[in-house]
């Protein structure tokens, strides 16, 4: 799983670039909440030279979560320390401009102040996210993205259902199957397919094939247990596919 690289070191951030070189997305084939934790593992923007796919992911999931204004290429490269004795005579040069301004800044203010302004102005000005709090934000609000698909999300599932004999009226036990008529196969959750189809098994005896639709709350195992309750008409119930919708 891409939650195991710690990309807040060199070491790992460069596995983890390896790892991403044919992904878009840490799990799967999109955004999930292993992409926000991973994000929030990282020191920041990653070079685009040394590790191009971490840098490609890392642009995108800040896309994705709306982060603007960040450098491409990396960080920038620290500036070199100005020699002590140069900056020594900046320091006594800056002092005394500032001595000179002094008069002047406290005569602009003195012209700016309002004797019926409103001092609140300062007040007003809301305090900055910080990055630990823009982190936590974004992976909040990505869980929740994640939380409503899931829920809205619906599974179709195939099955297979073989009676004891010949003599079985297969089109009457499917219509008291998806019309609920037996207990347990019709919950709130379940939408059954509007046909089924026979298909020959073997000495002229044939079983029904079908589908049926649930969502994430619902359990297929639980409407194959109600239908092979009919034990006097069906022989087994076989689960042949689940597809997510």
């Amino acid at each position: 799983m891409a939650t195991k690289f710690d990309v807040s070191s060199e070491k790992g951030l460069m596995a983890f670039n390896g790892y991403m070189g044919s992904r878009s997305y840490c799990e799967g084939f999109q955004f999930s909440s292993a992409d926000s934790e991973v994000f929030a593992k990282c020191a920041g923007l990653p070079d685009v030279k040394r590790a191009p796919h971490a840098y490609r992911w890392y642009v995108h999931i800040a896309a994705l979560n709306g982060v603007r204004g960040l450098s491409a290429g990396g960080a920038a490269p620290a500036a070199k320390a100005a020699p002590a004795k140069a900056a020594k005579a900046d320091k006594k040069k800056d002092k005394k401009e500032k001595k000179k301004e002094e008069p002047k800044k406290k005569e602009e203010e003195d012209d700016d102040f309002d004797v019926f302004g409103d001092d609140d102005e300062e007040e007003s000005e809301e305090p900055k996210e910080t990055r630990a709090e823009m982190l936590e934000r974004l992976k909040k609000e990505a869980n929740e993205r994640l939380s409503k698909k899931l829920a809205n999300q619906r599974t179709l599932v195939g099955i297979e259902i073989k009676p004891f004999d010949t003599e079985q009226d297969l089109k009457a036990l499917w219509t008291r199957i998806v019309s609920g008529e037996v207990e347990g196969t019709c919950p709130p959750g379940i939408k059954w397919g509007e046909m089924c189809h026979l298909v020959e098994v073997a000495f002229g005896i044939k079983k029904i094939v079908t589908n049926f639709s649930m969502g994430t709350n619902d359990s297929a195992d639980d409407i194959i247990e109600a239908i092979t309750n009919l034990e006097d008409e069906v022989q087994s119930v076989e689960m042949t596919g689940m597809n997510v919708l």
